[in-house]
């Protein structure tokens, strides 16, 4: 099944520190996995546009805008303690944001032949509230992807499987039902949110769901919350489409977090969570993961799980501690009585 794979030189251009775990050669990584054997005769080339202000705003407030702009155009700096900009910044962020509409634009028009699209962008995005930058992350580039497939009347599952949680994502989308988000990630770990009560508000309660893991988690304690916990969910919103914040950092050997995958591991889950919508649907977008050769063998499992080649660069794991925290969502959610 062919697949999109959309990236840009302008990525490159964000560089926010010598030492700063988001560095431009993140993007050679997830590149050269693009380039493996297994995965890279499937792969069909997407250039992204830049997202215009228009589509930028259904999410952010045009001050916010204007301020990270304004920063980049004036040589950078910080916007918060862990987050700067360089004067590459905001062209790399607004081509972010319209990767993703780019490839759904594509997969609408069924350019070559493709069923999914998988956007290799950063800066990432999750930690991005509607007015706030936090966690590397500038322009919330999926809850843009999210409200243009809600403004023309999808129904979109984004579901989240960086090790951190996606708290802008959450923020953003908090009281809209018609986008149901769903986080898995270690519990605790920055930013510190995502507990399992954090259901949605007003018309949105229930259309949250949250799955924070303990660290050393591994791929089968992922693969029970999908159909233990997932599953029902997203058979009960019926989505049109799924979004997948796709964070690599739950890998055992990153840097900065503690959970227990492999690069393996991303082959089935990634495939387990875009089967739940129909071919021509289905959207990847790259979020975290700060290892490079972690990076580079996970992306690739991921993009072959999108044309259906089963590429597994290391042994999937297994026998890590989370099925306790699954069984206790699931006794949850019935308790609310959510799916």
């Amino acid at each position: 099944m062919p697949v999109l794979f959309a990236t840009h030189e302008a990525y490159l251009d964000h560089v926010v520190g010598p030492h700063h775990p988001e560095r431009p050669s993140r993007l050679g990584a997830v590149i050269d996995g693009a380039r493996d054997a297994a995965v890279a005769d499937a792969l069909v080339p997407l250039l992204p546009r830049a997202a215009t202000m228009l589509e930028l705003e259904r999410i952010h407030p045009a001050w916010y805008l204007q301020r990270i702009e304004l920063l980049c155009r004036k040589g950078g700096g910080h916007l918060d303690p862990d987050t700067s900009v360089s004067p590459g910044s905001w062209d790399a962020a607004i081509h972010a944001a319209g990767a993703g509409l780019a490839a759904i634009e594509a997969l609408q028009a069924n350019a070559g032949g493709a069923e999914a699209a998988f956007c290799a962008v950063r800066p990432p995005g999750h930690h991005a509230s509607a007015a706030q930058s936090m966690g590397f992350c500038l322009i919330s580039n999926v809850a843009v992807v999210a409200a243009h497939l809600a403004a023309l009347g999808e129904r979109v599952a984004i579901v989240d499987y960086d090790a951190h949680h996606g708290n802008g994502t959450q923020d953003i989308f908090y009281s809209d039902p018609r986008v149901l988000y769903i986080s898995l990630h270690q519990w605790p770990l920055y930013p510190g949110t995502g507990a399992h009560d954090e259901l949605g508000q007003g018309d949105g309660w229930g259309t949250t769901l949250n799955i924070p893991l303990p660290p050393h988690a591994t791929g089968d304690v992922y693969l029970a919350a999908v159909d233990e916990v997932i599953a029902p969910a997203l058979e009960h919103f019926a989505p049109t489409w799924i979004v997948v914040s796709a964070g690599f950092d739950a890998h055992r050997n990153d840097p900065i977090t503690d959970l227990g995958l492999s690069s393996g591991d991303y082959s089935e889950l990634t495939a387990r969570l875009v089967g739940f919508v129909p071919p021509g649907r289905r959207l990847v977008m790259l979020e975290g993961g700060y290892d490079l050769d972690a990076l580079r063998d996970s992306a690739a499992a991921a993009l072959g799980a999108l044309a259906g080649i089963h590429h597994l660069p290391e042994r999937v794991t297994n026998d890590g501690p989370g099925m306790h925290t699954i069984a206790a969502v699931r006794a949850f959610r019935d308790h609310q009585g959510l799916a």
